[in-house]
């Protein structure tokens, strides 16, 4: 490989809106959150091009329509008939009405606005926020869900690489649906079991208390790979690593502990030439936006540091599928940790 070191920070955002939170929290207790998408999304822009930053933007399909109408017209015939039937967006989308709330549910401009900005990468959220390890769906809903997200993103001028399975929900079964589809990556889980995601509610509490302890103190390790641990068939699994919590008034005290808990991860990448790889929703900017920038631009601080130092990469996750076939043979297995 030439001219690249084979250390790599690989950031992924999931693009959801209301979508992604529609059967979690009422439209009223996350407006907030999503209204300031509006003046997130930009800024965190604005900070990826100051530092240079590669990024994929995994975007739910629904939100490249204009409205309710139009996104009504588009909907593939298979659609998820999940036992939960609170799951499913269709009994919401028929009693969405045509005016309301079209921003927290639709943002073709800001799809735009990615799209013009260099070095970002626009992938799938899948069409409607599918969750695959959900009963009652099927595979053949999931492939009619797949298509659509990429033809939805095909009129906007965009090819889809990568995806990011909804609530993290990773299915095994479904992997040659996306490389039938033309999909070369997606983001597979932390290889600790408290990332492991299940459908219903599972051990849910539990995992959840583990994860916000090990966003501050390190339970799990660093969650870094070697690009030799990359599964070698396509579509290829590009790992998460770090979670990037939102800022907490409750927990500012513990911020400092945040931070080294991710820029430590990212150092260890660095020195041994391992991929790490950090993501978030835009949304979880939406409030307390200044206090979540300065947090992030600390981080790119220290990747730029790096990067310096010791030529760590930033790459998108399609740039890392172009790549990984051209790692040299003789870099090293180096285990998770």
């Amino acid at each position: 490989m030439t001219n690249i070191s084979p250390g790599a920070l690989v950031i992924s955002l999931d693009l959801e809106l209301y979508w992604g939170m529609r059967d979690i929290i009422s439209l009223e207790n996350y407006e907030k959150n999503l209204q300031g998408v509006r003046q997130a999304l930009p800024a965190i822009l604005e900070l990826f091009e100051r530092y240079k930053i590669h990024a994929t933007w995994a975007t739910v399909g629904f939100l490249y329509y204009s409205d309710v109408k139009q996104l009504q017209r588009n909907l593939p015939q298979a659609l998820p008939s999940y036992q939960q039937e609170e799951l499913s967006p269709l009994k919401y989308i028929r009693n969405l009405d045509q005016e309301d709330n079209k921003q927290l549910h639709f943002c073709p401009d800001l799809i735009e606005l990615i799209k013009q900005c260099p070095r970002q990468e626009i992938g799938t959220h899948t069409f409607s926020h599918y969750y695959c390890l959900e009963k009652g769906q099927t595979q053949t809903q999931f492939k009619a869900d797949l298509n659509a997200a990429i033809k939805v993103a095909k009129k906007a001028n965009i090819e889809t690489k990568s995806l990011v399975f909804p609530r993290n929900q990773y299915n095994q079964n479904y992997l040659e649906e996306l490389s039938q589809c033309g999909i070369t990556s997606y983001r597979g889980n932390e290889s600790s079991s408290i990332y492991n995601s299940e459908a219903g509610d599972g051990d849910r509490r539990r995992k959840r208390i583990l994860r916000l302890i090990d966003a501050y103190i390190n339970l799990t390790g660093q969650n870094c790979y070697s690009w030799s641990q990359l599964n070698s068939e396509y579509p290829l699994n590009i790992p998460a690593s770090r979670f990037l919590r939102p800022y907490s008034a409750k927990l500012k005290y513990l911020d400092a502990l945040r931070l080294r808990r991710i820029t430590s991860g990212l150092k260890y990448a660095a020195t041994r030439g391992l991929i790490y790889h950090l993501w978030w929703h835009p949304h979880n900017f939406g409030v307390n936006l200044p206090e979540n920038l300065d947090f992030l631009e600390k981080i790119l601080q220290s990747y730029q540091k790096l990067n310096t130092r010791h030529q760590m990469q930033s790459l998108s996750m399609g740039e890392i599928a172009e790549l990984y076939t051209v790692i040299p043979k003789e870099v090293a297995q180096v285990p998770i940790i």
